[in-house]
């Protein structure tokens, strides 16, 4: 369907934006009530929200009624559209952008820690006491261009090493053409040894430099350190306010989807 409503946010598709993402956004089942709103413009309020940081009952009037948006952004997240439309960005941005292979070869692997907003329950939070946030953690595995392939939520107390298994079997399931990844210091010990055992994969860890007290651009490091001030651009990233880890997730996709399109 068609849409009518002016683009004046700067979270809002651009024709050739909308070009690129139509073929991965569904035009309905066929079943239920006639659709009455355009796709785009749905697509548009959930970029808005993650952009802004708004409330979803804070949503502008333009857009559609914050219950319907908020109904198919939970229906994308749960029946897989969001994860084909990331992916299939990801392999065309580093095909025809990067003149890279659409599978990646190798990965870097990262955590940050974000404090939790009240709507974030107690089961799904924790405190991470080095960094002093109470909230939830997201771990992420990049390519070496800096592009998400995989990110999990967990509570902030929960360790890197320990996270890091399940995600590295997910990077491992998702990308069998991954042979190596490069890690920080948090990563180093059994997670090593565990890694090659039993996924094939080569974990290289990347230390600090020998007395090293400022920042410093380490090797490889910097890629993943750059994706989650890409994530960061979008507010509602900035703090968890969502009570399910896996919408947490969804928002960190979607606001990889806004850096993607524009690229």
């Amino acid at each position: 369907m068609p849409t009518a409503r002016p683009r004046h946010y700067p979270s809002d598709t651009s024709d050739a934006e909308w070009q690129v993402l139509a073929p991965h956004v569904p035009a309905g089942t066929g079943r239920g009530r006639p659709i009455t709103y355009p796709r785009r413009d749905v697509v548009d309020a959930i970029r808005y929200l993650d952009r802004t940081g708004c409330q979803w009952d804070a949503l502008p009037a333009d857009f559609p009624h914050h219950k319907l948006v908020y109904h198919y952004f939970k229906t994308w997240t749960r029946d897989g559209t969001l994860n084909r439309m990331h992916n299939s960005l990801r392999e065309q941005v580093r095909e025809h952008v990067e003149g890279r292979h659409r599978q990646p070869s190798a990965a870097l692997v990262d955590s940050q820690s974000v404090r939790g907003a009240e709507t974030v329950g107690r089961p799904s939070r924790g405190y991470d006491a080095g960094k002093k946030i109470n909230g939830r953690k997201r771990h992420i595995a990049v390519d070496t261009c800096g592009l998400l392939l995989v990110v999990l939520v967990t509570g902030a107390n929960v360790q890197d090493r320990d996270a890091a298994r399940p995600l590295l079997w997910a990077l491992r399931a998702c990308f069998p053409t991954i042979r190596l990844t490069w890690a920080d210091s948090g990563y180093a010990g059994k997670l090593v040894d565990w890694a090659a055992t039993h996924l094939a994969l080569t974990v290289r860890i990347v230390a600090k430099l020998a007395g090293q007290t400022t920042f410093v651009v380490l090797h490889r490091r910097w890629a993943v350190e750059r994706t989650f001030s890409w994530i960061n651009r979008c507010r509602r990233t900035v703090r968890d306010y969502e009570r399910l880890p896996d919408h947490h997730a969804a928002m960190v996709q979607w606001a990889m989807i806004i850096v993607m399109t524009r690229r």
